[in-house]
């Protein structure tokens, strides 16, 4: 039997799977803005919104580095937290060894400044 020499175009990279979790104030912030598109848009908008939502979230389970910091936060420089954007949503977490933690969900177009010191500065 010949033996097979493995190049480099046959390495195939490992990707590292982080859990994704969600904490109370995240579930919190998914729950609120699903609730107000129901109300606004009606649930066909609402459960469409939440997939592409999901979607944006697990991704980071493969790609947590993708995300950018948070300009409010970087300004200040802290580096701790990153977000993903499914606009005009912001998803604002953190990564640890093994985990990616959803910190906070919320429209962009509200006072991030205030939102960001007052709910993750205080976690610092």
């Amino acid at each position: 039997m010949k033996e097979r020499k493995v190049v480099a175009s046959d390495a195939r990279e490992v990707k590292r799977q982080y859990n994704v979790l969600f904490t109370q104030d995240a579930e919190l912030d998914l729950n609120e803005l699903i609730d107000f598109i129901v109300a606004q848009d009606g649930e066909l908008q609402a459960d469409q919104i939440l997939g592409r939502l999901e979607c944006a979230v697990f991704n980071l389970a493969e790609f947590p580095d993708r995300g950018v910091w948070p300009k409010e936060l970087l300004d200040i420089g802290i580096r701790e937290f990153r977000e993903v954007f499914f606009k005009p949503y912001r998803i604002i977490y953190r990564i640890d060894d093994v985990n990616v933690h959803i910190m906070l969900i919320s429209d962009g177009r509200r006072d991030m400044q205030t939102l960001l010191q007052r709910r993750l500065l205080r976690l610092i």
